[in-house]
């Protein structure tokens, strides 16, 4: 291997750009890069420990007087990234970015050295450095560092984004999400608060007894909801799989098994479009509940968001695009025709007749298949005339038979189920039933979809012999949830775009021009 001093980096770039201004800075930060090579600098060395990270500097000592500083002399060393850099010939200041914080660092040429500041100078924004020295507070009363010593410990090769202008084409920061989460503090505020939202529905279930699970990601069946999935093949076992598109079967499998409560927070796939509310792969949480209906899980689900949101935001009121959402007291229960009649000014001679149902979808945009079922065509008319208008949290419940296959029956009426969907601003948040443990009951819905799978219904649920034969040991009776993260953590953060809380949404790959 070279020795550092004989390494030459090339000032010829594959790939460059087409813009002559970025094509100019690559090549300057080349040319930094190499004068520091000659000069014995390594670019990326790994033998620097800091002892504090800079959200403690900072918590610890900014109310401090210059005085108590003075006395204490405490000295730190914290390594992060150049984010700012002001020079006034024999001193500097910068800014040093970490994880926790981000702090001022002073450096002058009398106290580095001639030799060592001339190094100092060939740092740039970008660049990351540990830093060595104590604190003062400037005449403006900004805790700084006074730095004995800064060392580079990684180059940057690239330029950050400008100051003020940042990454503004939204598909560049999804793609370059590592560059947005340096340059931008709402997007790191974002997963900072997905984590904590997570950990609390972690912690929320854990002190009811549930217990956490994992069940497989490639599953021989499509099951548990009704959507197009993702194919694989294993070679060795020369079958085809699908990446699954919910955990439910097998969860239920374990209420079986004698686990009475069970939960799983982790990825599902759906081959489905991309849009500001879907992405093809996502998070869900789902949770079964032996010995409780549908309308514990409501009970459940209300309490869950309320303190969800006072323990991340402060407070139950939840800011989302310009609407105040109440997760305290603003909570609405609507049956499902109700709502049809009630909020989406649909008649029920209208939603009852077979005709005139399929009319009206027809009228407001939707395709109706021959024959479809009268409860898929109302849950159409739902989606354009009902779902807009459910602002603040409603729980629909008491869905048509016809559109949830494994959901238990209503006991004074067989043609409803006991199912809810949870609504927030809009948009479906969260999807709950008392389960369905009869396995003859079961097995029919199973054969059903299977007849409009025939028919040409890709989203149809398959067989599952397996899951019958377990239904078939007794399942207690029980009810289960699924609450979409990725969306919940869109209401708490204010986020319009599903691509905003998912730190690395699905692109097209780029083209090169």
């Amino acid at each position: 291997m070279l020795h550092q001093q004989e390494r030459r980096l090339s000032l010829t770039q594959k790939n460059q750009p087409n813009t002559p201004t970025e094509k100019q800075l690559l090549r300057h930060r080349k040319e930094k890069a190499q004068f520091l090579l000659d000069a014995g600098i390594p670019l990326y060395p790994n033998d620097f420990r800091p002892t504090a990270e800079i959200g403690d500097v900072l918590a610890n000592n900014t109310d401090k007087s210059e005085e108590v500083l003075l006395q204490e002399k405490l000295s730190f060393a914290v390594a992060g990234r150049i984010m700012a850099y002001r020079s006034f010939g024999k001193a500097t200041f910068f800014h040093v970015q970490d994880a926790t914080g981000k702090i001022q660092v002073y450096t002058q040429r009398d106290d580095l050295g001639t030799d060592n500041y001339a190094i100092f100078k060939k740092f740039e924004v970008g660049d990351i450095v540990g830093v060595t020295g104590s604190l003062f507070h400037t005449k403006t009363g900004e805790l700084t560092i006074k730095s004995t010593q800064v060392r580079l410990l990684s180059k940057s090769m690239r330029p950050l984004p400008e100051k003020y202008h940042g990454l503004k084409d939204v598909e560049t920061r999804y793609r370059q999400r590592y560059v947005d989460l340096l340059v931008n503090d709402r997007a790191r505020e974002i997963f900072r608060k997905r984590t904590a939202i997570i950990q609390f529905i972690r912690n929320f279930l854990n002190e009811r007894q549930f217990l956490e699970v994992e069940t497989p990601m490639m599953q021989p069946i499509a099951g548990g909801a009704t959507a197009k999935p993702f194919k694989t093949y294993h070679n060795a076992l020369d079958i085809e799989l699908f990446l699954r598109i919910a955990p439910e079967l097998y969860l239920k499998r374990l209420l079986v098994g004698g686990f009475d409560r069970v939960y799983e927070i982790n990825r599902n796939f759906r081959n489905e479009g991309i849009s500001t509310r879907h992405n093809p792969e996502f998070t869900m949480i789902e949770f079964y509940w032996a010995y409780a209906n549908f309308v514990d899980l409501m009970d459940l689900t209300q309490e869950l968001f309320c303190q969800l949101a006072q323990a991340i935001n402060g407070t139950p009121l939840v800011e989302y695009q310009g609407h105040i959402i109440d997760l305290k007291d603003g909570w609405q229960r609507t049956s499902f025709h109700d709502s049809l009649e009630k909020i989406g000014g649909v008649s029920p001679l209208v939603y009852q007749d077979y005709d005139q149902c399929k009319q009206l979808a027809q009228k407001l945009g939707e395709t109706v298949q021959q024959d479809e079922k009268l409860g898929k065509i109302q849950a159409k008319i739902f989606d354009s005339l009902v779902e807009p208008k459910l602002i603040q949290p409603h729980f629909i419940y008491h869905y048509p038979t016809d559109i949830s296959p494994l959901s238990r029956k209503n006991d004074q009426n067989p043609e409803l189920t006991d199912r809810f969907e949870l609504f927030i601003s809009g948009q479906e948040m969260a999807n709950a039933f008392s389960e369905l443990n009869d396995p003859y009951d079961q097995k029919e819905r199973f054969e059903e979809q299977v007849r409009e799978k025939a028919a040409g219904d890709d989203e149809a649920h398959a067989m599952d012999e397996d899951y019958i034969r377990a239904l078939e040991y007794a399942m207690p009776p029980a009810a289960g949830q699924g609450i979409g993260i990725d969306r919940l953590v869109m209401l708490l953060t204010d986020s319009p775009s599903i691509r905003e809380v998912i730190l690395f949404p699905l692109l097209r790959p780029e083209t090169s021009a």
